[in-house]
């Protein structure tokens, strides 16, 4: 079986972890200066800690991180990579923009390493279901594609390094990007004293919208903080228009309002109009 090496035990790393360890995988990762929290997750997930040479000495290195700290783990292990007799495949699965893919590329290929680009599309695997899908693209998919006999739900995006990381641009744009309208507008129609009346019209003429927002809106809240530099990174994925960068822009702004104390107000308000469309879904 191979030795994969996952950084970080993160809710989808260690997921995916544990979806590998399950059917037989070694997986390393780093706990060094992670919480108590991280480490126990890591643990519940079968993963083992070693070192960065280590590490570099695995077959697989998945990199699954926050986008803002993607092309960080690429220095720091640039030296072990450099290093290592055997080289592993770097797989960069993080929701970044192809500029910032392009820019971790080089830095993996100034040590010789195989680097593949990648995507993750859907919510962390859970035990019995299928998913999330695993995308990835450049030369020699062979090594990553492999996984698919490990569990995972792998598959070749056409066209070379960066093509992954677009498709995970244009689908997170497309997911969140619609949950930021919906949060936008409804506090604008609540702000106005209309809540309510949009929420009746949505019943009547939209009832699946309605019923999503009633969903995405609450499982949103917690997670608003980790996606502002992923809108970010669409935004520059989008700035050869200047219109689709300012309306990124403008999410990754709304994501961070409401993940400090300053939104707490337009929380609540989210939440009321989800738990209402809710009733009125199951209602309808």
């Amino acid at each position: 079986m191979p030795t994969i090496a996952i950084i970080a035990p993160g809710a989808m790393g260690s997921a995916v972890a544990a979806r590998l360890t399950g059917h037989g995988a070694r997986v390393l990762t780093s706990l060094t200066g992670r919480s108590g929290t991280t480490r126990a997750r890591a643990e519940a997930a079968g993963m083992v800690h070693a070192g960065d040479a280590d590490l570099a000495a695995a077959d697989l290195v998945l990199s699954i991180l926050p986008p803002a700290d993607a092309a960080a783990l690429a220095r720091r292990l640039a030296p072990s990579l450099a290093g290592a007799p055997r080289k592993p495949v770097y797989v960069d699965l993080n929701a970044v923009s192809p500029n910032t893919l392009h820019g971790i590329a080089a830095t993996i290929a100034e040590t010789g390493t195989p680097f593949l680009d990648g995507a993750i599309l859907g919510h962390p695997p859970r035990p019995g279901a299928v998913g999330p899908r695993l995308y990835v693209s450049g030369p020699g998919t062979g090594p990553a594609m492999r996984l698919r006999d490990l569990g995972l739900d792998m598959r070749v995006c056409e066209g070379g390094i960066g093509a992954a990381s677009a498709l995970k641009m244009s689908y997170a744009g497309i997911n969140k990007g619609l949950t930021a309208l919906a949060g936008l507008i409804v506090l604008g129609a609540e702000r106005s004293g209309a809540g309510a009346a949009l929420r009746a019209e949505l019943a009547e003429s939209e009832p699946e919208l309605l019923a999503r927002f009633g969903r995405a809106l609450p499982d949103m809240v917690p997670k608003a903080g980790r996606w502002v530099a992923e809108m970010g990174e669409i935004a520059g994925f989008l700035a050869p228009d200047a219109a689709g960068g300012q309306v990124f822009a403008g999410a990754a702004a709304f994501y961070d309002r409401l993940s400090s104390p300053a939104g707490a107000d337009e929380v609540a308000a989210l939440e009321a109009f989800a738990e209402a469309a809710g009733r009125s879904s199951r209602t309808g």
